[in-house]
């Protein structure tokens, strides 16, 4: 499995922007997986709610798929030499507030399931008030 770290997660007002970024091991993607052919995807849940895909990232060609509640609004974007992927969020909504997660998984498929993800980080706040 490869190790993810969530960060950048807090409270904003709607209308404003936040950045989270993911962390991948550089060794666990490595020594576990092949570098050239898995995504990472991020998810969030929001209490009493189940985890819904927010869109996700396919390492080897950067190609990107977005859930409809987020597209033109959250970007994702990757770093392969930091072994970072980052969801940049704006005009944020109260509807967005959840913890996010991200995940990895060796290659790419859609629609993105929860299920189909075996790595995962251990998420960050985002709150958005009115």
């Amino acid at each position: 499995q490869v190790q993810l770290q969530e960060s950048g997660g807090r409270s904003v007002q709607a209308g404003g922007s936040l950045r989270l970024s993911c962390a991948l091991s550089r060794y666990s993607v490595s020594r576990t997986i092949s570098r050239d052919h898995y995504s990472v995807a991020w998810f969030r849940q929001a209490p009493g709610k189940e985890r819904e895909g927010v869109g996700g990232i396919y390492n080897s060609d950067g190609r990107t798929t977005y859930d409809d509640a987020v597209k033109g609004r959250f970007t994702i974007s990757q770093d392969i030499a930091k072994s970072t992927v980052d969801l940049q969020m704006n005009n944020l909504k109260p509807e967005d507030t959840a913890m996010y997660f991200c995940a990895a998984r060796v290659g790419w498929r859609l629609p993105l399931h929860s299920s189909d993800f075996d790595s995962w980080g251990q998420g960050t706040q985002v709150t958005v008030s009115s």
